[in-house]
């Protein structure tokens, strides 16, 4: 059985809760996102980390058997546990204590607040979801899928699991071996792809603005050359 949380603050719904004690609400996750949170962590001086983890909190929802189910950060999560980290702060978004199961994981699918799919986008049985951050499956399409954002490729959206969305788009179109083997030029495969029409029902798109101002009037050629630009455009900075 878990241990009982520490009650941190009833008014505004947080809670210390133990890392090993924190269920997932989805199946994947990209390692490499997880190992550049890592060196990020590593980055911070021992003041700097305890400052940034009173001030960071992980948003849960309480489910049944009074278990916190992390409905977002799961990459950082854990990040954290793998330097070191125990415990984190949760913020409870709702009580849904007094649900079974079924009811509860059909509740957090219309709030957006769960992922069943596997690495090969496969629906999963809610089952299925691994008991704890440490059972995510690596998906290395999530891990380009992020590294797409930071480059530039996508905007930061609100929409729940919206990496997950360009995480399918890339899988679909992209060699999973090309993924694995040579990250660098599937990531420059996905900048093309990105500001495509084919690309514009998914959320942050950005659209082929400056693609297309550079490629407007241009031999293939020249087109070709741009593209090749605008992959190796430098990328944002990662962040925690």
């Amino acid at each position: 059985m878990p241990g009982r949380p520490r009650d941190m603050n009833d008014e505004s719904g947080l809670a210390a809760v133990a890392i090993v004690d924190l269920l997932p609400t989805q199946v994947t996750i990209g390692m490499r996102e997880v190992d550049i949170k890592r060196q990020l962590w590593r980055e911070k001086t021992r003041k700097q980390s305890m400052n940034w983890l009173k001030a960071v909190h992980i948003p849960a929802v309480l489910g049944p058997e009074s278990r916190y189910y992390i409905i977002d950060r799961h990459h950082l999560t854990r990040a954290l546990y793998e330097e070191g980290i125990d415990e984190v702060t949760v913020n409870i978004l709702a009580n849904w204590t007094g649900l079974k199961h079924n009811a509860f994981w059909s509740a957090l699918e219309c709030r957006g607040w769960t992922h069943p799919f596997d690495d090969e986008n496969r629906r999963c049985d809610y089952h299925d979801i691994p008991g704890s951050v440490l059972g995510l499956i690596d998906d290395p399409f999530r891990s380009l899928a992020g590294a797409l954002k930071r480059a530039g490729g996508y905007a930061k959206h609100k929409a729940p699991f919206s990496e997950f969305r360009w995480t399918d788009f890339l899988r679909s179109r992209i060699a999973r071996e090309m993924v694995e083997h040579d990250f660098d030029g599937a990531l420059a495969l996905a900048l093309s792809l990105a500001p495509t029409v084919e690309a514009m029902h998914l959320p942050g798109w950005i659209g082929p603005r400056q693609y297309r101002l550079e490629n407007d009037h241009a031999e293939p050629d020249q087109r070709l050359s741009n593209d090749a630009k605008l992959a190796s455009r430098p990328a944002g900075p990662p962040s925690l």
